[in-house]
């Protein structure tokens, strides 16, 4: 790969962070620098973390960096349960996102166990 944006993971994360803009949206106004703002960071965080640690050049830096984006997904998970139980989201809502971001942590794992080899 030249670029970190052929990474499908990479491309799948970018997507999350625009389905959780759109879906913290309707959060309630004085949640924006509380619950909305973790939500979007830790979302900012999976991608931002990605490229960067392929721009690094050893394998062991863009591992520790796959790592980052890994706690940034179980960070978002459980902000996502948080939103769940306080109403913000909806069930449906909550599992299309919650699903996307297992699928993204199965995409991480794989890619830093291949990393380890």
């Amino acid at each position: 790969m030249k670029t970190y944006r052929e990474m499908i993971v990479w491309q799948k994360s970018v997507d999350l962070v625009t389905m959780i803009y759109f879906k913290t949206r309707s959060f309630p106004n004085e949640e924006l620098y509380g619950l909305t703002n973790q939500i979007r960071r830790a979302a900012i965080s999976i991608p931002s973390n990605i490229a960067e640690g392929f721009g690094r050049n050893s394998k062991k830096d863009f591992k520790r960096f796959l790592q980052i984006a890994m706690g940034s997904i179980f960070e978002l998970q459980t902000q996502l349960e948080i939103a769940k139980n306080l109403q913000f989201l909806s069930d449906d809502s909550y599992k299309k996102l919650f699903d996307a971001t297992r699928e993204i942590e199965a995409m991480l794992t794989s890619l830093i166990r291949k990393l380890r080899l």
